[in-house]
């Protein structure tokens, strides 16, 4: 019984880790990029935009298809950056495993 109880309080104390980890996550930022740095998004480990930096050169008004797949592209980096970010943090909780919720 005594094992039992400090099993419990072994994972009472991972999870109150893991909690803490995952809000540390709103506080670290990533940035993607696209165009050579033309365009930059800045998102944080919850996988939020912060921001939209957009260089005037890559404002063409004769190609406004191009700066639409700039944006998306540096969003779509600085998400991708986020998830790695989320599991590497997270990772040291989980050994790995991607588990469903949790990030």
């Amino acid at each position: 019984m005594n094992n039992m109880n400090q099993m419990m309080k072994q994972v009472k104390k991972m999870q109150e880790q893991m909690l803490k980890a995952q809000e540390e996550l709103g506080n670290k930022t990533v940035e993607g990029t696209a165009g050579g740095g033309v365009v930059t998004v800045q998102a944080n480990g919850h996988k939020k935009v912060l921001s939209v930096t957009i260089k005037p050169e890559a404002v063409d008004p004769e190609d406004v298809e191009m700066l639409q797949d700039l944006v998306l592209t540096a969003v779509n980096d600085a998400l991708t950056k986020a998830d790695e970010l989320a599991n590497n943090d997270m990772g040291k909780f989980t050994g790995g495993l991607k588990i469903p919720g949790l990030f």
